[in-house]
């Protein structure tokens, strides 16, 4: 198999990045603004953390939506992209939500290397973890949620 059948064109990862990160961050911001989903004062923060959690997803989503899905029925597209993008996006934003969680409790923790800064390590990181889930995910409904399923329904009809 050669890499240019499992990669996907690099126009794609260049403008579908930075696209999709805009998407995530206009997500966000419709969350807080439109639907009244107010966060406080770090909203500009935020709107970075869930943009680069949507340049990240889609980074680490195409090639393996492009590896799966590439030459496949539109039905087994529409599942990869939505599958995928999605819950790679999702990943992605909660592993920024969580270093940047980490990030601000570090000066409270034990010296580097040490037992009692792995478990306070990993706690604070499961905490984040746990604290985007319950409250991260909702910023990404409806608005991004309904841009998924388009981009999804797009990408599907064009693979036909």
């Amino acid at each position: 198999m050669t890499a240019r059948r499992w990669l996907p064109p690099a126009a794609l990862w260049f403008f579908g990045s930075t696209a999709w990160a805009l998407a995530m961050a206009a997500s966000f911001l419709l969350s807080i603004h439109v639907f009244g989903r107010a966060t406080g004062s770090h909203d500009l923060s935020l709107t970075a953390i869930y943009a680069g959690g949507g340049l990240l997803g889609w980074l680490i989503a195409i090639p393996l939506i492009h590896l799966v899905a590439h030459g496949r029925r539109p039905s087994v597209v529409l599942a990869g992209w939505m599958l995928l993008l999605g819950l790679v996006t999702i990943g992605a934003t909660a592993g920024l939500y969580a270093l940047q969680y980490r990030y601000f409790y570090a000066h409270w923790h034990a010296p580097f290397a040490t037992r009692i800064w792995g478990y306070q390590l990993f706690y604070t990181t499961a905490v984040a973890l746990y604290q985007f889930a319950v409250l991260g995910v909702r910023h990404l409904l409806p608005a991004g949620f309904a841009m998924l399923i388009a981009l999804s329904v797009v990408i599907a009809r064009r693979s036909r």
